[in-house]
């Protein structure tokens, strides 16, 4: 029987990449990737020269049942994103349920996700948080902040840099424009900035600049 290994990669600084993920992807089979270019400079880098195959939001349901047959039939076959840990707002789920279902292994291995340093970072309580990852761009947008209006916990979301301002716009505009949030971009690289306020305060600091990187808003949850 074969295994499937999910591998969590480096989301900015290549030397966060762990020894055992870098064993996992010099032994697979096969390395499933979400950009075949932009993992190919992550195994250049480490001097590894395995297969790789792509598997991305586009082909992932066309693709899934013959991986997971290759992978029951005895196939290691590794997994990576393009930055932190598979089926974290990226592919995976579907590969890993079938998978489940035909009894073949599945590895997680631990390692760099963007949404646990920014909690950290954020200075909101972070015994009690809950990760939404990123809303509906229009359906059931609305509805899905509605629905958090109660939440008492810390909220993590994940957002382009194109669409920050609205969000924070929308979060203001619900959530009411003291609450306090961090935003977290280009963690882990030369340019790593967390900027914490409230919503309003963030609104101000973002509004008339260029913004780069990946996104991490976090959100104090509703205290009364």
């Amino acid at each position: 029987m074969g295994k499937l290994i999910l591998v969590p990669t480096p989301i900015g600084n290549l030397s966060d990449i762990t020894l055992r993920a870098i064993d996992a992807l010099r032994s697979a089979d096969l390395i499933l990737a979400e950009d075949t270019r932009k993992t190919g400079m992550l195994l250049k880098h480490y001097s590894i020269s395995n297969k790789m195959q792509a598997y991305h939001q586009h082909n992932e349901h066309r693709n899934t049942g013959p991986i997971a047959d290759r992978i029951a039939g005895g196939e290691t076959i590794a997994l990576v994103t393009d930055a932190g840990t598979p089926s974290i707002s990226d592919p995976g789920y579907l590969l890993v349920r079938a998978c489940v279902e035909r009894e073949a292994e599945v590895e997680c291995l631990p390692g760099a996700v963007a949404f646990i340093p920014a909690l950290v970072n954020s200075g909101l309580p972070c015994n009690r948080f809950c990760f939404e990852g990123f809303l509906p761009r229009k359906k059931g947008r609305r509805k899905q902040i509605n629905n958090l209006l109660d939440e008492s916990r810390t909220m993590v979301f994940y957002e382009s840099p194109f669409r920050l301002v609205g969000l924070l716009r929308e979060f203001a505009e619900a959530l009411g424009p003291g609450r306090q949030a961090s935003v977290s971009r280009e963690l882990t690289k030369l340019y790593e900035e967390t900027v914490r306020g409230s919503l309003e305060e963030l609104i101000d600091y973002f509004g008339d600049k260029t913004i780069k990187g990946e996104i991490v808003v976090v959100v104090a949850g509703n205290r009364e």
